[in-house]
C-alpha cells in the first residue's frame, strides 16, 4: 500500500473509531496547534486529537503560491466582517482567517517574518519568562528552519522541518524597490530576517514558505508526515464550541460533527488554537471571560477574566500607493518579493512602519471605483506598532451567535499620523530613480494633503490578516494566560495561538504563532514528564 492510502486508510479508521477520551485534544490545524500536535505525537506513548473545523487543504488555491488571494471570501476562510468603523469612513472591514487543515498558513501569503528581537524581549519582560526572550526564540527558530538563503550560522538553521528562503528568481522589480528603500535612507539587507530585524530596520526581499512555486503550510511541514501514526487523530468539519469544565478544571471538549454535538475528553490537556476570533469566543462560551459580559447573555461564570476579548490587534495596511507599470510584467512567486521596516519616530527602539511592493494592485472596496485602467503595481505602507485596541463580545449564549467584532481600527490619532508619515515614505520610495525604469506614472494618492489625504486613507485601510493580542499573556488584571500559556484559574488548558500575544510583533505573524505552538509543545511535555 502507498503511503498516501496508508494514510488515508489510518485517519478514516481512526475517525470511524473516534475514542471517547484522549491524552491530548488540540483545537485548531493553523500555525500554532500543527505545531502541538506534532510535537505531542513524537511521543508513542500519547494519544492526540487534532480538530479543525474546515476541511481539506487539497486544493489548487492553497498549494498554488501565485494563486493564495484566490482562499480570501472562500469556502476556507472564516470571513469575518468588523462592525462599521468611523475612523474608517464608515467602512466594515473583511477579517480573513483560515478555515482549513493548516488554519493561516494554507491561505496568507506565505511570508516567513520572524519578529523584531524587540518584540521577544518585550513578551519575556511582560511574563518574567526568559524562554519568551529573543536570544532564547532564535534557538527555536535555527532548530526548525531548513534556510536556503545566505548562510548565517549565528541565526538560520539548516535541516530543520521548515523549508525557508528568499524570494527565488523575484521579478525585476522587487530587487528595485530594495534599491529605491537605500536611495531613500533605509540600509540593505541580503536577508529578510536575521541581523536586520535587531536594529533599525531595512530592505531586503522577503523570505517565503514556498517550494518550486507550491506553499510549503505549517501542517504540511509538521502533521502531515505523522498521519500513519495511530496515535494521532485529524478530525476535519470539527467545530468545537465549548470547554466544559469539572469545577475549574478543563476535562472535554464539546464538538459539532457530523451534525451531532459530541464530548470528547481530555485526560491530560486540552489546547486552543482557534486564533484570536475563535479562542476568545469559545472561551466566553465556555463562561470564561469577563463576569459582566457572560451574564448580559446568560451564560454561568466559571472563571472571571476580564481580558479574554480585549487588547485585539491587527497590522494597518494602506492599499492606496499606486504606480502604473511602464510595461506590464507578470507577478512571481507571492506576488509581494520586497519590503522594507523603517521607523516613523527615530527615537523608537523598534520600527514601526513596514512597506511591501505588490506587483498587482489590491483595492480596499471603496477605493475599487478608482480601479486603475492600465497595469499597475503598488507600494502598501502598514504600521506595525498600532495604538488602537479592539475588542469582541458576545451576541447571545448559543456558539451559532456572531460576535460582535469592534476592531476599532485607526481610532488612535497616533496610528493616523505614523500612517501619514508611511504614506510619504512610500511615494518617496516609488518615486525614486531606482524604479523609474519600470514606472508611467504614479497613480495614487498623488500630492494630496491634510484632511484630503486622511479620508483618502480612511478609505484605503484594509485588514492585513494578523489578528492578535486578543487573550494575551502577562501579569496584570487584563491578561488571560501566563507566561507558561496556561488559562489563569483553570486547570489544564492552555492556549497556543497568536491570541496570547500582548503585542503585535512586527511583520507577518505566522513565524511567530509556530515558535508559540514550539513553546507550548515545550512547556506541555515537560509538565508531564514526556
Amino acid at each position: 500500500m502507498s503511503q498516501s492510502k496508508h494514510i488515508g486508510a489510518n485517519q478514516q479508521t481512526q475517525e470511524t473509531e473516534m475514542k471517547p477520551q484522549y491524552d491530548f485534544v488540540v483545537c485548531g490545524s493553523g500555525s500554532s496547534g500543527s505545531v502541538v500536535a506534532r510535537r505531542l505525537a513524537e511521543n508513542p506513548e500519547v494519544s492526540v486529537l487534532l480538530l479543525e473545523a474546515g476541511g481539506s487543504d487539497k486544493a489548487p488555491e492553497v498549494t498554488d503560491a501565485a494563486r493564495w488571494t484566490a482562499n480570501i471570501g472562500s469556502e476556507r476562510d472564516w470571513g469575518f466582517r468588523t462592525r462599521p468603523n468611523p475612523h474608517l469612513n464608515g467602512r466594515s472591514l473583511l477579517w480573513s482567517m483560515g478555515k482549513v487543515l493548516g488554519g493561516g498558513s494554507s491561505i496568507n501569503g506565505m511570508t516567513w517574518a520572524r519578529g523584531h528581537r524587540n518584540d521577544w524581549d518585550h513578551f519575556a519582560a511582560e511574563t518574567g519568562e526568559t524562554g519568551w526572550s529573543y536570544d532564547s526564540v532564535l534557538a527555536i527558530y535555527r532548530r526548525i528552519e531548513d534556510w536556503h538563503g545566505e548562510p548565517d550560522p549565528k541565526r538560520r538553521g539548516s535541516g530543520g522541518l521548515l523549508f525557508v528562503q528568499p524570494e527565488p528568481d523575484p521579478n525585476p522589480i522587487a530587487p528595485a524597490m530594495v534599491e529605491a528603500a537605500r536611495s531613500v535612507g533605509i540600509p540593505t539587507f541580503a536577508d529578510h530576517n536575521g541581523v536586520m530585524m535587531e536594529g533599525e530596520g531595512g530592505a531586503a526581499l522577503m523570505n517565503v514558505l514556498l517550494r518550486d512555486g507550491q506553499r510549503v503550510s505549517i501542517y504540511r511541514s509538521y502533521v502531515h508526515p505523522y498521519l500513519d501514526r495511530p496515535n494521532l487523530t485529524v478530525l476535519t468539519h470539527a467545530l468545537v464550541t465549548r470547554v466544559i469544565f469539572e469545577g475549574k478544571r478543563a476535562i472535554a471538549v464539546e464538538v459539532l460533527f457530523d451534525g451531532k454535538v459530541h464530548r470528547v475528553g481530555a485526560g491530560r490537556e486540552i489546547v486552543l488554537s482557534l486564533g484570536a476570533i475563535n479562542t476568545p469566543k469559545v472561551l466566553m462560551q465556555s463562561g470564561v471571560g469577563d463576569e459582566q459580559e457572560l451574564r448580559r447573555v446568560g451564560i454561568d461564570v466559571v472563571q472571571h477574566l476580564p481580558g479574554v476579548g480585549q487588547n485585539l490587534q491587527d497590522h494597518l495596511l494602506f492599499a492606496g500607493c499606486i504606480w502604473e507599470y511602464e510595461e506590464p510584467l507578470p507577478p512571481r512567486n507571492n506576488g509581494a518579493e520586497a519590503v522594507s521596516f523603517w521607523k516613523s519616530d527615530l527615537g523608537l527602539d523598534t520600527p514601526d512602519l513596514m512597506f511591501v511592493q505588490v506587483e498587482y494592485p489590491l483595492a480596499s472596496p471603496m477605493m475599487a471605483r478608482l480601479d486603475p485602467q492600465a497595469p499597475s503595481w503598488a507600494i502598501y505602507p502598514a504600521v506595525m506598532r498600532p495604538q488602537s485596541r479592539g475588542r469582541l463580545r458576545l451576541t447571545g449564549a448559543s456558539p451559532s451567535d456572531p460576535l460582535d467584532i469592534d476592531a476599532n481600527t485607526m481610532s488612535d490619532p497616533a496610528d493616523m499620523k505614523a500612517m501619514l508619515i508611511g504614506v510619504r515614505l512610500c511615494r518617496e520610495i516609488g518615486n525614486s530613480t531606482a524604479l523609474r525604469p519600470f514606472t508611467q506614472r504614479e497613480i495614487m494618492p498623488g500630492d494630496l494633503r491634510g484632511p484630503a489625504l486622511e479620508h483618502f486613507v480612511g478609505d484605503g485601510i484594509i485588514p492585513y490578516y494578523h489578528q492578535t493580542c486578543s487573550a494575551k499573556m502577562g501579569r496584570d488584571s487584563m491578561s488571560v494566560v501566563d507566561g507558561q500559556l496556561q488559562v489563569y484559574g483553570i486547570e489544564n488548558l492552555r492556549i497556543a495561538d497568536g491570541s496570547i500575544m500582548p503585542r503585535v510583533t512586527t511583520g507577518n505573524t505566522m513565524a511567530p504563532c509556530v515558535i508559540i505552538g514550539e513553546r507550548a509543545a515545550e512547556m506541555i511535555r515537560k509538565r508531564h514528564g514526556l
